[in-house]
């Protein structure tokens, strides 16, 4: 029977050269002994694959070499996004979030007189200046004025929207109408 030695022992053995060549593929300190790290998990993990008598080191340089290229194209693959302003923009709301805060607008809209209704569609979701609504309606700039924030104030109790509460709206012409933005 041969006395061959655990392979597991002389793995220590082999740990400076395959950081070195760690290095050579990483130049980043950090990232390297990572490398060797995950190197080590696995062989140790796949021992029972290893054929005793065989090269150990040629067998981890190969793991190491395998884990890196690994690691380098599912990094090439991947955006870096640390602040998350790309994953957000991503982000799609679900639809029918949309929806039921598009029932509840229209179901609160209905609700404001026709002079209310009028002023937030000229105003808000059309984008004419209060002067241009007011000569459309045949009333002074003041009281297009008047009855938009009104309109707004009224929509948004019906809604029970705080006044600084957002809304997340599908249709732009509508978040127009509630938050009020005209071309003046």
């Amino acid at each position: 029977m041969t006395n061959t030695p655990d392979p597991r022992e002389e793995l220590i053995e082999h740990l400076p050269a395959m950081r070195a060549f760690a290095m050579s593929l990483t130049r980043n300190p950090a990232t390297a002994d990572d490398l060797v790290q995950d190197t080590i998990v696995k062989a140790w993990s796949n021992f029972d694959r290893f054929k005793p008598g065989t090269n150990l080191r040629a067998w981890l340089f190969t793991i190491l070499r395998n884990t890196y290229y690994s690691l380098y194209r599912k990094r090439r693959r991947e955006v870096e996004d640390p602040e998350g302003q790309m994953a957000g923009a991503m982000s799609e709301k679900p639809a029918h979030d949309g929806h039921l805060v598009m029932t509840d607008f229209r179901e609160a809209f209905a609700q404001l007189s026709d002079e209310q209704r009028e002023v937030l569609i000229l105003v808000g979701a059309e984008g004419f200046s209060y002067e241009d609504a007011a000569e459309m309606c045949g009333c002074a700039v003041g009281t297009v004025k008047s009855r938009t924030n009104r309109a707004r104030k009224r929509l948004a109790e019906l809604m029970h929207l705080d006044e600084d509460e957002g809304l997340d709206m599908t249709d732009a012409a509508t978040l127009a109408v509630v938050q009020g933005n005209p071309a003046a």
